[in-house]
């Protein structure tokens, strides 16, 4: 019996994965390219509501699915159940090849930068993100526990901060509220729609990422959808706020010449000092989301090996800490390949948001499917304001990707071409490792029938629902050895097993 990894992370922890991602260094980084794309502040904070909004149809598509199957992998697993093990292994393949490492390594560069920075130093910024990625990857494979505490810290000092930020803003004379007044915009309103967008919904990116360990959620199906809600929530009203606050003390016309606002803002706000503190800011914000990124992005491979869909050893759990150690270190050697190779900050996001938006609209199309397919399916939190919502989403996740493609068509196409590569590849594995016989998950709690696979939640021997939290406290979930019980035969055909998914 697989086991999957222990449930040690509550609502803070998880929160504080969540938050401590989506607040990263998009939101010190984009206001300026957002400035030089549209001259209009309101229409600027009302795209920021706009991306909160879109942010939280996705978090409530994404509660419905986490809770309907609480365990590690994310958009993965849902993919998987809802799409099958092709569209699977091709997300699986993308994320692990280009999604996570290319995240993980371009936020951990923007904190190795400002370190250098704030210590006056000129030290070889690669190299540097390469022991950052593999620090924190050490400190996620010796506990989880440790890991989301640390989450914990950095997302509360992050929050607080820009909290401050606002604050000083509302209560320090260095602003003008004639600043949120239009001026000449650099582009037509329809040409500097897709920039602005994409910008804004890179730097909400992040909200699914808890999924990904729900599977060591405890409850997952009453604290998931709180998390997601929660954390989506209080991250969209930060950025609005943080982004009118930005705009109050520094002109749009100004903001266009300077490539990171936070240091001018508390400059402006706190006298000399106020450079430094942003610098310290930004390292603290990109570190978080560094380890946030990594917690998150093992997960999904570890969650593909467990289903014969990557090599077996990526599936493993260490034997003391209880983590997926294999997974993560793997994880960290792709990032620094991904550092090295590409070494530019806006080539490694311009890959990861690409390939994302896809698979969010395909974990989106995975639900609806599910609803149709599979509506005896147990769903403890149901998808608010559906169809409505995830249909929203799945085409504000199209858009996004045409957007990319129009705005950069070489790059983007290189990239579409090796989440293409997937499909024959997965061809290729199933060939070169055949699928396993269905192994037993657990038993009925009625009539204590062996039980292979967790999409069909009902019995096929006495036709008894069940639901994950039952079936793991069975003894056999437990890991003890229990009797199956013996079926007596007879000439009609035998029942179906069940599949293993």
């Amino acid at each position: 019996m697989k086991r999957d990894l222990p449930r040690s992370i509550g609502f803070w922890g998880g929160s504080g994965i969540m938050v401590g991602i989506m607040i990263g260094s998009g939101i010190f980084r984009t206001p300026a390219s957002i400035a030089a794309e549209m001259g209009d502040a309101r229409l600027i904070l009302l795209l920021w509501a706009v991306g909160g909004v879109l942010s939280l149809a996705g978090a409530l598509t994404f509660a419905e699915l986490g809770t309907m199957f609480p365990r590690s992998g994310g958009i993965y697993a849902y993919i998987y159940e809802g799409l099958g093990g092709t569209v699977a292994f091709v997300f699986g393949w993308t994320y692990m090849l280009l999604g996570k490492p290319l995240a993980a390594s371009a936020i951990t560069m923007v904190c190795a930068e400002h370190f250098n920075k704030l210590f006056g130093l000129d030290w070889n910024v690669p190299a540097m993100t390469c022991v950052m990625l593999i620090v924190l990857t050490a400190v996620n494979t010796v506990r989880v526990q440790l890991g989301a505490g640390l989450a914990i810290f950095l997302t509360s000092l992050k929050a607080l901060a820009l909290a401050a930020i606002i604050v000083l803003g509302l209560i320090l004379i260095g602003g003008s509220s004639a600043n949120l007044l239009a001026v000449d915009s650099p582009k037509p309103f329809l040409a500097a729609l897709a920039p602005v967008l994409a910008a804004v919904l890179w730097t909400y990116d992040g909200w699914a990422d808890v999924t990904s360990v729900a599977g060591e959620v405890r409850e997952p199906g009453r604290l998931l959808p709180r998390i997601l809600l929660v954390g989506t929530a209080i991250t969209a009203v930060l950025f609005v706020a943080v982004n009118a606050i930005y705009i109050y003390v520094i002109p749009l016309s100004e903001m266009r010449g300077v490539p990171w606002v936070v240091p001018l803002v508390m400059e402006r706000l706190c006298g000399p000092m106020g450079g430094t503190l942003a610098t310290i800011l930004v390292m603290v914000s990109t570190l978080g989301a560094s380890h946030g990124s990594i917690i998150t992005g093992a997960r999904v491979t570890f969650a593909q090996a467990r289903d014969g869909l990557l090599f077996r050893v990526l599936g493993r759990i260490h034997p003391t800490y209880q983590t997926p150690h294999i997974s993560l270190w793997c994880q960290a050697i792709l990032s620094c390949v991904a550092v090295c190779f590409l070494k530019q900050f806006e080539r490694l996001t311009g890959g990861f948001v690409f390939t994302m938006w896809i698979f969010y609209a395909g974990a989106a199309v995975a639900m609806i499917v599910l609803r149709i397919r599979r509506p005896d399916l147990s769903r403890p939190c149901r998808c608010w304001g559906y169809p409505i919502l995830p249909v929203l989403f799945i085409v504000a996740s199209a858009f996004m990707t045409v957007l990319a493609i129009k705005a950069s068509p070489v790059e983007t196409l290189s990239w579409l071409g090796i989440l293409v590569v997937g499909a024959p590849a997965y061809y290729l594995w199933r060939w070169l490792v055949p699928a396993e016989a269905p192994e037993s998950v657990g038993m009925c709690p009625g009539c204590g029938y062996n039980l292979y696979g967790l999409r069909d939640q009902r019995c096929p021997e006495c036709g008894r629902p069940f639901t994950f939290e039952e079936i793991r406290s069975t003894p056999q979930s437990l890991g003890f050895m229990v009797a199956v019980p013996q079926i007596e035969k007879s000439s009609e055909p035998e029942k179906p097993i069940g599949e293993r998914h």
